[in-house]
């Protein structure tokens, strides 16, 4: 699953949530689309955390130097 791109594997999730939903799998077909839908929110999980690592890199301070600064996480309040 690493080597699939973030919007793919969102892709594939998206279609493992709407097909256990629907509730028309097996049991054991219902728990083989979850455990791949938990590998593809992993994935997702890794890609993210490293494009944010990245964002974090990149913030430029006035002197021109790059430095690692917290990434300001949007909340719903």
């Amino acid at each position: 699953m690493k080597d699939i791109s973030f919007e793919k594997a969102l892709e594939k999730l998206e279609k493992i949530v709407e097909e256990l939903e629907e509730g028309n799998l097996s049991l054991d077909a219902s728990l083989k689309k979850y455990e791949d839908g938990v590998k593809l929110a992993r994935s997702c999980q890794e890609k993210l955390d490293k494009a944010k690592r990245k964002i974090e890199l990149l913030i430029k301070k006035d002197e021109g130097l790059f430095v690692e600064e917290p990434f300001a996480e949007e909340t719903d309040q």
